[in-house]
């Protein structure tokens, strides 16, 4: 059984995680944490409001300790490494990796570090590579590696190095991604093995 989805992304992020939690059955009680790069200027809210208006979920930006509840939607404030705890978050203000504050890999690798295989991580549209050692470090904890096909990505460079660094469970289109989830969610073994891509 799965205890969290993890989804990153950069540029063009918006639209495909919109479209992702969008996607995610009413009844799958999952939390999705989400660490998506951010302009260090923009408005703090803007991403939790619009997020929300793609999904029934309560949409949260994450404070230090929050616990992790079902159903629960969480992004990583900006400017803040968003980290995975056992049950919760925590937060913090170390320096930028790969010139991104919150990291993607951050996030993964404190998830599969925290729930090992009941991690589901998600690397989506973005301009450049982070998130691919995170994704890998899932992957081999025994959780699922899920890749946007970089083909319908707005920016290609993060899918292609995350495809590059690990095997995936699932190379999808964006619309196919909340099915899989699902799908993992109802059978996760056979779904697995039936839709792993390499």
């Amino acid at each position: 059984m799965y205890d969290l989805v993890c989804i990153g992304a950069s540029w063009g992020g918006l639209q495909a995680v919109g479209r992702v939690l969008s996607d995610l059955p009413p009844e799958l009680d999952l939390p999705v944490a989400i660490a998506q790069h951010r302009h260090p200027d923009a408005q703090e809210a803007t991403l939790a409001e619009l997020l929300s208006l793609r999904t029934d979920r309560t949409v949260l930006d994450v404070e230090d300790k929050m616990p992790i509840q079902p159903r629960r939607v969480y992004i990583a404030p900006q400017n803040y490494h968003l980290l995975v705890e056992r049950d919760s978050f925590a937060l913090s203000v170390d320096e930028r990796i790969r010139f991104a504050r919150p990291s993607i890999d951050v996030l993964f690798e404190t998830a599969a570090h925290a729930y090992g295989a009941g991690v589901i991580g998600i690397i989506l549209t973005g301009a450049n590579d982070d998130g691919a050692h995170g994704l890998a470090r899932i992957k081999q904890a025994g959780g699922v590696a899920v890749i946007q096909d970089p083909l319908g990505a707005a920016r290609r460079t993060m899918p292609d190095a995350a495809i590059a660094a690990t095997v995936a469970d699932a190379v999808l289109p964006l619309e196919a991604i909340g099915k899989f989830i699902y799908g993992l969610w109802v059978q996760p073994a056979s779904v697995r093995e039936a839709t792993e891509t390499r």
